[in-house]
């Protein structure tokens, strides 16, 4: 990673884990992935910007495996994800061959355009909803 993109990361992540994702996390309506901590155990809720297609939910990892909760998805692929206020468990993939530009653009516009501005390495995630 070069030394602007490393910049980045630890600025947009400091901002996020400090102000962002605390107040995001409190939103009704907002889109959240629970993770189960890797190290920890616990369940980690991460606020994310995706859309469902089907019985699949599909999203964009700014920071791609740099994540936290796409580490979390390498150790435990089981999550959750609240779409409209609704908890759905799911299996989540994690697809590097797949195209994360283009992806963005079947995704909601304003958090797409942030993860294009902000991210460095993008990833595109794929949950499979049970049910």
């Amino acid at each position: 990673m070069s030394r602007q993109a490393e910049t980045k990361y630890r600025a947009v992540t400091a901002l996020q884990r400090r102000i962002g994702n605390p107040i995001l996390r409190r939103l009704p309506t907002q889109t959240l992935l629970e993770t189960t901590g890797r190290t920890s155990g616990l369940p980690r809720r991460t606020p994310v910007g995706g859309r469902r297609v089907g019985n699949s939910f599909w999203l964009v990892s700014e920071f791609g495996e740099r994540s936290q909760y796409v580490r979390n998805i390498k150790a435990d692929p089981r999550v959750r994800v609240r779409i409209r206020g609704r908890w759905h468990t799911g299996t989540a993939h994690l697809l590097p061959d797949d195209d994360p530009i283009a992806r963005l653009r079947s995704l909601p516009r304003l958090n797409s355009a942030g993860v294009r501005a902000m991210g460095a390495g993008l990833l595109t995630v794929r949950v499979d909803l049970e049910g």
